[in-house]
């Protein structure tokens, strides 16, 4: 099996990276690839309700539930906090993997700014780009407009195939 593709969107809370990685994964998909993400949050998440029966599963002390219905699942497993690496064996194969977040794994990523802000880490020589609507200052890295999707696309997709 060849190894995945993944690419990351880091950056300060509220700097636009949900609609990035919503807007590239429209683009890639419209240009016939098959994209997966992976949104890590810096909180408990929960995806179940109180009284639901599989709340009720897992409230017994099952280790994972898998609610199945329609035309999707979902499995949720009980345990410390899941690594990138964890999750990405888990996920079916994809022609691309989106990350938003784990920003201090070792995975190539664009770092989205609102304004011309600070960097969200200066050192991280994973950091191969940056978005933001202005050319910061400190751009030494490819800069693009936030809102520029398809030159976006293009340099993950050059960047991967290297």
């Amino acid at each position: 099996m060849s190894e995945q593709r993944i690419f990351g969107v880091t950056g300060w809370k509220n700097a636009g990276k949900t609609t990035l990685v919503e807007r590239l994964v429209a683009e890639f998909v419209r240009r016939g690839l098959t994209v997966n993400t992976i949104k890590h949050g810096h909180h408990d998440i929960d995806v179940d309700q109180p009284g639901r029966d599989s709340w009720r599963h897992r409230a017994a002390g099952a280790t994972e539930v898998a609610v199945v219905g329609g035309q999707r699942y979902a499995i949720m497993r009980e345990q410390e906090e899941a690594t990138l690496a964890e999750v990405l064996v888990r996920l079916a194969p994809a022609d691309l993997v989106l990350i938003e977040g784990f920003k201090r794994e070792p995975h190539l990523k664009i770092e989205v700014r609102a304004g011309t802000g600070k960097p969200m880490a200066p050192d991280d020589p994973n950091i191969v780009a940056i978005a933001a609507d202005e050319r910061p200052l400190d751009a030494t890295l490819p800069w693009f407009r936030r809102d520029d999707i398809a030159g976006i696309a293009d340099f993950v997709i050059a960047t991967l195939s290297r």
